[in-house]
């Protein structure tokens, strides 16, 4: 058999294109299979409630797509126009105003009153060592040697304190505490608990750092411009292509898969070892989302007006209620009162909607494969939190955690992170390897989010692949991604 047509990688989303991109900018051959009709995964933009009117079908906001190594590399900022507010994302509260998350830390503690030094010293140690800080968080597999130890320790300090029963010992007023809870619950899952801990410290600090994007067009930009410079470099993309059997790659050298865990043993079943299989399919999958989305006749109506001011809305009350939902969520049961998160960019960025309108997106926190309709649910803290959201309503839809899985394969029974966050999955995603993303078949390498740092629109997994791939297969150290760079061949 010959193998010599270069690379194939499977999936188009940012991972996938990602590993796409830095194989192409090696001098490589590349085609990318995806077997939707658009490109993206998880970096869609779409007319899915109301034509005229962009949604976000996956992502909307983006705290890693400035910070992060990929797209640090790729100047991403040079390639795409993002709004940044000086608000990274709200809580409202009960009787009171709403807890603020900005850019500004010292802002930010200044209305947290009696929490404010508290919350100040929590992150205030993380924004200094931010790069070590991402570094440990995001930066390949956790088996290898932080860069800066300092950081790691001090994240530790952090994580093992809100991740335990001591997570509301510096706290003596509730804002301070919903804010956490509210960017921890991103994970979904219970809380404490320290896999959400880690994450919820590392998108707050991001928030407090370069801010949390919102990309002028809608998420689908980011994955515009990684297919542009593709192109540019000679890669090809044939969409409505789905692969079914690894056979069908055989002439190509280096074959990557932004595909679950799930997704590559069955693609590649007759050559994967079976113990290697194993391994894949007992990748445990965490609980899932139903997203509803909505077209308002204007902005929603927040009893705090300040809520308008950040892009993203975690509602849910307070750190009690938001940790009740999640507990329900993690036993199997739809919370009464459930956290949801929700996006509103019209103010930031008023092309996706017609004068007049305004496009909401949301999704909320479910039993895994869940078929039931929540959006009342939805709705009712919606309505407490901003009075007359109801009335604005023109159009809604509600996608299920199970519709959601038959839109992409990868969300298995809706879980778009491919993957529970736990600790041990972190460890071993999806084996405890130092290099995860090599599987034992020369050639083959998983690049997706059932591989480190795991979730988000980083690309990082996928250039963590393509980076394995070049040592291994090609000799290549290093690949220069950026913006003024034409050709990187050694």
């Amino acid at each position: 058999m010959t193998r010599d047509q270069g690379v194939a990688v499977v999936g188009s989303g940012p991972n996938g294109l990602a590993a796409a991109v830095t194989m192409a900018r090696a001098g490589l051959a590349v085609t990318v299979f995806e077997s939707a009709g658009t490109i993206g995964g998880g970096t869609r933009t779409m007319e899915i409630v109301q034509p005229g009117v962009l949604h976000d079908v996956c992502s909307a906001i983006h705290p890693m797509a400035l910070a992060t190594g990929f797209f640090r590399a790729f100047q991403l900022e040079r390639r795409v126009r993002f709004a940044v507010p000086d608000a990274s994302y709200a809580n409202p509260l009960d009787g009171r105003p709403a807890a603020m998350a900005y850019r500004d830390l010292d802002r930010t503690a200044a209305e947290l009153g009696r929490d404010g030094d508290a919350y100040r010293n929590l992150y205030r140690p993380l924004l200094r060592s931010l790069d070590g800080v991402t570094d440990v968080a995001l930066g390949g597999s956790m088996l290898r040697v932080p860069r800066d130890v300092v950081a790691a320790a001090t994240l530790a300090a952090r994580v093992l304190e809100q991740g335990s029963a001591l997570w509301d010992v510096r706290f003596r007023d509730s804002a301070a505490p919903a804010l956490l809870a509210g960017v921890a619950a991103h994970s979904i899952g219970p809380m404490p608990r320290l896999s959400t801990a880690a994450v919820g410290l590392v998108l707050g600090a991001l928030g407090h750092a370069g801010g949390w994007p919102v990309p002028i067009g809608g998420s689908r930009v980011i994955s515009d411009a990684l297919e542009a410079d593709l192109r540019a470099h000679g890669g090809r993309i044939e969409t409505s292509r789905e692969i079914e059997d690894v056979r069908e790659l055989a002439g190509y050298r280096t074959i990557f898969f932004d595909t679950s865990a799930r997704g590559l043993a069955r693609i590649a079943r007759r050559a994967l070892p079976t113990a290697y299989r194993r391994r894949l399919l007992n990748l445990r999958y965490g609980n899932g989302a139903t997203k509803v989305d909505f077209v308002l006749d204007g902005p929603a109506p927040w009893r705090d007006p300040r809520v308008a001011e950040a892009p993203t809305v975690h509602v849910g009350g307070d750190r009690s209620e938001i940790a009740r939902a999640e507990r329900d969520v993690a036993r199997g049961r739809h919370p009464e009162r459930p956290y949801v998160l929700l996006a509103q960019t019209a103010r930031f960025d008023p092309s996706r909607n017609p004068a007049g309108t305004e496009a909401i997106w949301s999704y909320t926190h479910v039993p895994r494969g869940s078929d039931v309709d929540v959006s009342e649910a939805v709705l009712a803290q919606l309505e407490r939190f901003a009075p007359g959201f109801r009335e604005r309503i023109v159009a809604m839809r509600v996608t299920t955690a199970e519709e959601l899985s038959q839109y992409n394969a990868n969300y298995h029974g809706g879980d778009f992170s491919a993957g529970a966050v736990t600790l041990r999955q972190l460890l071993a995603r999806p084996t405890l390897s130092a290099d995860p993303w090599r599987t034992p078949v020369p050639g083959v390498y998983l690049c997706s989010s059932s591989t480190p740092p795991g979730p988000g629109v980083h690309g990082l997994a996928g250039w963590y692949a393509a980076r394995s791939a070049l040592r291994h297969d090609y000799g290549i150290t290093s690949v220069d991604l950026s913006a003024d760079a034409s050709s990187s061949l050694p």
